[in-house]
């Protein structure tokens, strides 16, 4: 099992930047792989943002290249999304997820643990 909590969401300004920080816990059973960033806004399917495989190799959705940077610190499991020039059609609740094996995808099936969400909100 993978634990996954999420913080950094909040309000900003059309242009300004955020930083998502998802702490992530494996015990002894979990495989490690793939970690990703998804957001979803109501009645839209959740969006695969971001991914990065345990080696460090990313991925990241058109909508969001060249403004948004994943990375992961492999010693202490926790996994960043640094987002600039962000734009109101940005505002989502932004998910952390966790795949047992190493990917590119952003299909949202092949994650299997998920946190609760933080909310992000570009006026």
């Amino acid at each position: 099992h993978v634990q996954l909590v999420e913080s950094g969401g909040g309000s900003v300004q059309a242009g300004g930047s955020l930083t998502l920080s998802c702490a992530a816990s494996y015990d002894t059973t979990a495989s490690r792989g793939s970690m990703a960033w998804f957001r979803q806004v109501p009645r839209k399917e959740r969006e695969g943002v971001a991914v990065i495989t345990w080696g460090g190799i990313t991925t990241y959705a058109d909508s969001v290249k060249g403004r948004f940077t994943i990375t992961k610190d492999n010693t202490n499991s926790t996994l960043l999304l640094r987002m600039n020039s962000l734009k109101p059609e940005d505002t989502a609740m932004y998910y952390c997820a966790a795949a047992p094996y190493n990917t590119l995808t952003r299909d949202r099936f092949t994650y299997t643990w998920w946190g609760q969400g933080t909310q992000v909100t570009v006026s």
